[in-house]
């Protein structure tokens, strides 16, 4: 089979766990304890009101055709508008706004899981039974045993007091000022104008500012560590029985057996195969991403994706709900998707039957 033929058969087969992820979450979202016209009308809100505002929000109508009517919006990527918490806007538009800051979070949550999590597991997978091995270990266990909001917290106050904990250094003034809660700026880059030609527009004049840069990253780098804290753990890990399966299989003792350098053996034979199981890991962290940084986010102040799930869920904005999980259906969906092909760019021997 070809890769691309693999690739529209996996297209194939997401379909029907697409719809079953969105047929659930309209069971949830319309058939749960969240009553949306409550949430619009206030406590003093009479009979005729809810019935005015349920005929405007198509909630009289059969519970069939409402699912009919949520399955055909969402499948035309028609994500509706808000209800409830600002009412009119556009999801589209929401997405626009908080999407980048949970991006921005994930991207450097991530990148902190694998740049410590993955070398640490090699390291003690390379040197096993150890002082290191056993101190890298102790610290993956102790770090995936962390709870994410207890660790925001912790984290929290001692920042808050830095110049107890780190000689007199405060954390906010440190390099460049930043706020230790609240949102990151990331207008540290952006285009200063932009070109139409016929009916496509074209951006030319780049903004970069290095200062807003260091300071969005200095104030986002404490709830990444928290977000990937979970997740460093796992690839240590991993990493570390991965590696020591790997340097006793039979084709590194043939590889040595040739007399190959220690080196060409760690990095061509040991650390490619190593990888694959750390794969799943590696790419599962996009479901921590959804679901840790709503905790984290409402902890650190930053308004994301999963501050907005979080509001949306909690003040009955069905609309915002139901889109943002099929944009979390769709993510998941994909990334398997790209797990699977990572597989066999690893891993030679897997093939796409």
């Amino acid at each position: 089979m070809s890769r691309w033929r693999y690739f529209f058969r996996r297209l194939l087969l997401s379909v029907p766990v697409v719809l079953f992820g969105l047929t659930i979450t309209f069971v949830i979202v319309r058939m749960g304890p969240i009553d949306p016209v409550a949430a619009i009308v206030g406590p003093e809100g009479g009979g005729a009101s809810r019935g005015r505002i349920e005929e405007r929000l198509g909630l009289n109508e059969p519970l069939w055709q409402q699912y009919i009517d949520f399955m055909v919006d969402m499948l035309t990527f028609n994500l509706g508008q808000s209800w409830v918490i600002q009412p009119g806007r556009s999801v589209e538009s929401l997405l626009m706004t908080y999407a980048p800051r949970t991006l921005w979070l994930g991207f450097w949550s991530v990148l902190i899981a694998i740049c410590i999590g993955v070398p640490l597991g090699f390291y003690a997978g390379l040197n096993p039974n150890t002082k290191s091995d056993y101190l890298a270990s102790f610290g993956g266990i102790v770090w995936r045993a962390m709870p994410n909001f207890w660790l925001a917290i912790i984290i929290l106050a001692v920042l808050r007091q830095s110049e107890r904990f780190f000689f007199g250094l405060n954390w906010q003034s440190l390099g460049v000022d930043s706020a230790l809660i609240g949102q990151p700026p990331l207008d540290f880059i952006a285009f200063t104008d932009w070109v139409t030609i016929g009916m496509i527009s074209i951006p030319v004049g780049l903004y970069f500012s290095f200062e807003t840069l260091i300071a969005s990253i200095k104030q986002v780098m404490p709830a990444a560590i928290v977000l990937g804290s979970a997740a460093m753990g796992n690839e240590m890990r991993i990493g570390r029985t991965a590696v020591l399966e790997t340097i006793n299989s039979n084709y590194v003792e043939t590889a040595k057996a040739k007399g190959l350098r220690d080196r060409v053996i760690v990095w061509k034979h040991v650390f490619r195969n190593a990888m694959v199981p750390l794969v799943p890991i590696i790419t599962n962290e996009a479901f921590i991403l959804i679901g840790g940084s709503v905790i984290v986010e409402v902890i650190f102040g930053i308004n994301g994706i999963g501050y907005l799930f979080f509001q949306a869920a909690t003040e009955g904005d069905l609309p915002l709900v139901g889109s943002l999980m099929f944009v979390f259906i769709i993510l998941i969906v994909s990334i398997n998707i790209l797990q699977d092909f990572l597989y066999t760019v690893l891993d030679p021997r897997v093939g796409y039957e």
